[in-house]
């Protein structure tokens, strides 16, 4: 069967007065950034958007396996609430980021919101192989900045959690969890992930 091809001086002219109609990169406010009707993860940096990929099977099979484990830590002690992305996060004004995993403790649910959480106390992400600083130092500096207490990469080219503390304005190495560990929370008594189970989980 051929399928109809498109040349060049066929293809439909743009509406370009539609995209008029949105602000600049730069000059996109807060109130513009909730205002959008999408499903896209859709991030927002001091007046600029940051349009996210669209995650793979792999990814969100490695995500799942995260969260359930998370979740069923933190239901069966009724101690917060863990949601998986897109759940917007406020670190700062004029900084959202949308974590792949965020868990607010119950002591701090006064920060829970609708449209969005102000901080967070731990997040997880999963590392982007196109794109691995964007979590690994951009992220890692912000989540920080922002005084969240534990943050957690998962990093799919070399299987393994890396599990970070809050030490002062800056992340501290807990550790770093391969195949055959079991990853430790510090801020969760008694959370653990058995890195290679879940990594597993990811490539069926």
């Amino acid at each position: 069967m051929a399928y109809p091809t498109t040349n060049c001086q066929d293809a439909p002219e743009l509406t370009w007065e539609i995209a008029q109609l949105f602000p600049a990169q730069g000059y996109w406010s807060e109130e513009e950034y909730f205002s959008l009707g999408t499903n896209r993860l859709i991030e927002f940096s001091h007046g600029r958007l940051e349009i996210l990929p669209t995650p793979t099977q792999s990814h969100q099979l490695l995500l799942a396996a995260l969260f359930d484990h998370l979740y069923s830590y933190v239901s069966d002690r009724d101690s917060g609430m863990v949601l998986f992305a897109p759940m917007r996060v406020q670190l700062w004004p004029g900084k959202f980021r949308q974590p792949d995993i965020v868990f607010m403790a119950a002591e701090h649910t006064d920060s829970l919101g609708e449209q969005f959480w102000r901080g967070a106390d731990l997040v997880m992400e999963v590392v982007n192989p196109d794109d691995p600083r964007r979590d690994t130092v951009t992220k890692r500096r912000e989540y920080a900045q922002a005084g969240i207490p534990e943050y957690w990469i998962a990093d799919p080219t070399n299987a393994s959690i890396t599990v970070l503390t809050l030490r002062g304005q800056e992340y501290a190495l807990h550790g770093e969890y391969l195949a055959g560990e079991e990853a430790l929370s510090v801020l969760l008594q008694g959370f653990k992930v058995d890195v290679g189970n879940v990594f597993s989980e990811a490539s069926r």
